[in-house]
């Protein structure tokens, strides 16, 4: 196992520890045990960053799993995971950091229990980012989506992050079954080529063979399905905004720089497979587009300063999803350098990539200490904290203008590269583009146009006009430094990146870009990613210009419209949708419950009764299995229809015996008589096992004697039920004309009974002579592993039961 490996393990290896170090050294804060784990694992993978202009080494190394299913532990180490690597670990540490001083260590904040699940995100992001096997990043995948809602719900006695936690779960948890069904399909259709793999390398090697296949576009679909749950899209954007009820290190963690680029991360590692074709670029174009406007024109109506950069980000990952798509189209080229002319998106998306997780990082951060030190968030309270917060007025100024796409920040290039894709797309002659291309550089306008109202409503809200003291919680003031630090650096990786752009041209992007857009250069050629901040005056220029302008007059403005129903609904409409649908399923599933736990236990007979049916006379007319043959049948002796007239005249006695005494009695003779008619028919195990369970049974009973119910006869009136006279003549005919069929096949020579096989291989592949035990321990091990588990899920519920020693009425 390679260090490599390790990187994605250690932040689980140390969550298992943790509440040992908080247990013990309950006096120091727990985030300084666990600062080092992402700190160390940064410094570690920036040696993997190319340097001098060199091509990076590609790494990849394997450790075998289930190598019979081909799933292996296989990391594969490119451009594009370096790239998410170094955002996971390096605002990872910034993360814990801020955390030691947003999270205060009382006694009663469970710091071992928010720990354990950031380590438990960052180990499982690492794990997406890092994994060539697909079966890996989905258990990976699920991991991000289990913990995240555990972070999201961490102040539980709230009723909204339940309620947040419950969406974000459900959302991307169905988004990845829907991902995995869509491995599934790729593993079925590698599986058609003669050599199935889960591994994403070989299968993108196969994309020009693949694309023939008809699974082809309900695997694209089923993936992009996952991608768009994760990351945000229209229209699963619902669970972020409702996410936000997190602790605010939590927000700038996942909901700006990680858990939500991972959706981002899928597309862009699928892009080799699935660009170049029209499906993808429509969809994830479009998608990206729609899911910018509709983020950024709802942002301007939140009143809180979380909920205005939740939605940002929604707008912001749109931006970065439609970037993908557009770039996709320059793989449709077969001729190499043919399509790196259209590559300026992809190099955009990377770019805006690196630059969101740097100036929302710090606007995250920033409203943490805004509301850590006036106890609010609300907008309509805040104002004139210029004065009173120099440090986080200066941070939040070059956040904001980047968000805002302003020079000299480094948000301002990547907008203008933003531009320059979507106006650089109108020239394509592909994909009808042609026609309706020019919608792609309009709707990138009007909501950058809306992108820099709500970055005014942000600023200018919280920042200028009158300090309102009598509507804060309390009195206004800087934060200590161990808050500040981790959002300065952020605001100077904001300056630094604007300023010296090409810091990461070779270093980060054309790695990246070599990832996602792999065959469109000759080998050793590398992108060519230069950055300025002035390329004359150009269009994208001037839609900058009008952005500023019409977006200072609509901002100027706004008053009179803040009455109106737009804004006064904060809520996203779609919310309605799924309220709605969690509401009829809640229902529903009463309703159904209602119907089948009637607590009679005739009725689940019934229920059984009618599925057992249903089963075996679908299983006859599917494989035409009825045969007879009568002319080998033997008489039956005389005292076995004695043994069987006993058992069924005890049988029908039940119903009519009124005494406890005697009814454990006649069911203990039934039990004892059936063991009988297995030592007849020379089953040996059969009836010892019978006779135990039977022994047990009675002593039970009879022991438990005084706490039964007495037996009272109940005079009801006899009811002829039609639908229980058809389910037991029909259960009885299936067992008359299985046992019929079962003998005929016994006599027919074609067909070999499958006691045949386990008598040949009991001892050779079981290792043993007795053959009921070897089907037991080891041709159904499985099985029974299974039927222990669930006997130890009992026997624990049983401790519970009498640990607690309820006394009834408890709410549990």
């Amino acid at each position: 196992m390679s260090m490599l490996h390790f990187v994605a393990l250690a932040p689980f290896i140390v969550a298992i520890i943790i509440p040992f170090l908080y247990k013990k050294f309950r006096h120091i804060h727990t985030g300084w045990f666990v600062l080092p784990v992402p700190l160390l694992l940064f410094i570690y993978l920036i040696q993997y960053l190319p340097l001098g202009g060199e091509a990076m080494e590609i790494v990849e190394n394997t450790v075998a799993w289930v190598p019979s299913l081909g799933i292996n532990y296989t990391v594969y180490l490119d451009g594009l995971s370096l790239l998410f690597a170094l955002l996971i670990t390096g605002i990872g540490a910034l993360v814990v950091l801020y955390s030691i001083y947003y999270i205060a260590n009382k006694r009663d904040e469970p710091l071992n229990n928010f720990y354990v699940f950031l380590l438990m995100f960052m180990g499982a992001m690492l794990g997406v980012v890092l994994s060539d096997n697909l079966m890996v990043l989905y258990v990976f995948w699920e991991i991000t989506s289990l913990s995240s809602s555990l972070l999201i719900a961490y102040w539980y006695h709230k009723e909204k992050s339940r309620y947040g936690a419950l969406k974000s779960m459900l959302i991307t948890v169905a988004g990845g079954f829907a991902m995995l069904a869509g491995f599934a399909l790729l593993y079925v259709m590698t599986g058609a080529l003669g050599s199935a793999t889960f591994s994403i390398r070989e299968i993108i090697s196969y994309a020009d063979v693949l694309k023939d296949s008809p699974l082809f576009l309900p695997a694209m679909l089923l993936i992009l399905l996952g991608a768009f749950t994760k990351s945000a899209q229209f229209p699963f954007h619902i669970w972020l905004p409702d996410a936000m009820e997190a602790p605010t290190p939590v927000s700038a963690y996942l909901h700006s720089a990680t858990m939500v680029k991972a959706g981002i991360y899928l597309v862009a590692r699928f892009t080799p497979l699935f660009g170049g074709e029209a499906e993808w670029f429509w969809i994830v174009t479009g998608v990206g587009l729609f899911t910018m406007l509709w983020g950024s024109v709802s942002a301007i109506r939140q009143k809180d300063l979380k909920s205005i950069l939740a939605f940002s980000t929604i707008s912001q990952l749109g931006l970065i999803m439609s970037l993908l798509g557009l770039g996709s189209a320059a793989l449709y080229f077969d001729i190499p350098n043919a399509g790196s002319v259209y590559s300026v998106a992809i190099l955009a998306a990377i770019f805006h990539l690196v630059n969101h997780a740097t100036f929302k990082g710090s606007l995250f951060m920033v409203v943490g200490i805004v509301d850590h030190e006036t106890g609010t968030r609300d907008i309509r309270k805040l104002g004139g904290l210029m004065a009173l917060m120099p440090i986080t007025f200066t941070i939040s100024l070059i956040g904001i203008a980047s968000m805002a796409g302003l020079p000299p920040f480094n948000g301002f290039l990547s907008k203008e590269m933003f531009f320059t894709g979507t106006l650089q797309s109108m020239t394509l002659d592909i994909f009808n583009v042609q026609t309706l291309g020019f919608i792609f550089p309009v709707v990138a306008w009007i909501a950058s146009v809306f992108t820099f109202i709500y970055s005014m409503i942000l600023f200018f809200k919280t920042f200028t006009g009158k300090y309102q003291p009598e509507k804060l919680d309390k009195e206004a003031h800087e934060a200590p430094m161990g808050l500040l630090i981790p959002p300065i650096i952020l605001a100077s990786l904001v300056v630094i990146f604007g300023f010296f752009p090409n810091l990461l041209a070779y270093t980060i992007i054309d790695p990246a870009m070599q990832s996602i857009l792999p065959g469109l250069l000759t080998e050793g050629e590398q992108f060519d990613v230069k950055i300025y901040h002035w390329h004359g005056l150009n269009p994208e220029l001037f839609m900058t210009i009008a952005v500023v302008a019409f977006g200072t007059l609509i901002y100027l403005n706004l008053d009179r419209w803040k009455e109106t129903t737009f804004f006064m609904r904060e809520r996203d409409p779609l919310n309605a949708f799924y309220d709605n649908g969690l509401d009829g399923l809640v229902t529903g599933s009463q309703k159904v419950t209602k119907l089948q736990m009637t607590g009679l236990l005739r009725d689940y007979i019934l229920y059984m009764l009618v599925f057992i049916i249903g089963m075996i006379t679908w299983t006859f007319i599917k494989f035409n299995a009825f045969q007879y043959d009568f002319a080998n049948l033997t008489l039956v002796p005389p005292y076995l229809w004695i043994v069987i007239l006993v058992i069924i005249a005890a049988s029908i006695s039940l119903p009519f015996i009124s005494h406890r005494i005697s009814s454990i009695l006649v069911l203990g003779v039934i039990g004892f008589l059936v063991a009988l008619l297995f030592v007849i028919f020379r089953a040996p195990d059969l009836a010892l096992t019978q006779l135990l369970i039977e022994t047990v049974m009675v002593v039970l009973f009879l022991l438990a004697y005084i706490y039964l119910p007495e037996l009272k006869k109940i005079d009801v009136k006899p009811r002829f039920n039609i639908f229980n006279l058809v389910v037991s003549i029909g259960m009885g005919l299936v067992v008359i004309v299985t046992g019929i069929s079962v003998h005929a096949m016994r006599n027919d020579l074609d067909i070999t009974s499958i006691s045949e096989y386990f008598i040949e291989n009991s001892k050779a592949l079981g290792g043993g002579y007795n053959m009921v035990n070897v089907i037991l321990v080891d041709f159904r091990g499985m099985d029974t592993l299974l039927e222990v588990l669930v006997l130890s899920i009992a026997a624990l519920g049983v401790v519970t039961m009498i640990k607690l020693k309820m006394k009834g009425g408890e709410d549990i």
